[in-house]
């Protein structure tokens, strides 16, 4: 390591700078840096030796020593905001549909599992049932995400993002009737109490 830095060190000591080569000291380079820079009349012959180097040693700058003219970067486009108002209503009402079908259904089996329905062994926990629909809520949202997110290498993809909403909406339908139906769940005889049921027995 020791070896690499002192050869660098080496080379970067014997190296001469292209304003040392000319004789120049670094308070003479400062001073033609200066004035290039702030008189746009030296610019002419600096131009003109550029364009014909026999001109060049006549001239007070070094062509190297021209700096160019700086122009106004054009505005860059503003980006598109993927989560807005809209995002943030339609991915809602999905994850208020999925906690409606989630809860409703794991109140029926908690009341069939109560009731000893044979076809009921077990009932999940509640942590393990969170981190699951969690998970599948956390992909739709990514899948949203990206359907609405402007892909200039995607065929199609302006009506790709007219269209994101549709499939969290036929989601949050589906999630929604089938917790109406596990909250209509009725008995083998159509009981919908256990009281109900035992009295049909």
């Amino acid at each position: 390591m020791h070896l690499l830095l002192s050869t660098l060190l080496a080379i970067l000591i014997a190296a001469p700078s292209p304003a040392l080569a000319e004789g120049k000291t670094p308070g003479e380079v400062r001073e033609a840096n200066a004035e290039l820079t702030a008189s746009p009349v030296n610019a002419a012959p600096a131009n003109q030796a550029l364009a014909n180097p026999a001109l060049a040693n006549q001239g007070r700058a070094h062509p190297a020593m021209i700096v160019a003219p700086q122009h106004p970067l054009p505005d860059a486009p503003a980006p598109k905001r993927v989560i807005d108002k809209k995002f943030i209503a339609v991915m809602g009402a999905l994850g208020g549909a999925e906690s409606l079908r989630f809860t409703t259904h794991k109140l029926v089996l908690d009341n069939e599992f109560a009731a000893g329905a044979p076809w009921i062994t077990s009932v999940p926990s509640n942590p393990h049932l969170v981190a699951k629909y969690g998970g599948i809520f956390a992909a739709e949202l990514l899948v949203a995400y990206e359907l609405k997110k402007p892909h200039d290498w995607l065929p199609g993809d302006r009506l790709i993002r007219k269209l994101w909403w549709a499939p969290p909406a036929i989601l949050a339908i589906i999630h929604i009737k089938n917790g109406v139906r596990s909250m209509q769940t009725k008995g083998p005889g159509g009981c919908t109490s256990v009281a109900e049921c035992e009295a049909q027995q």
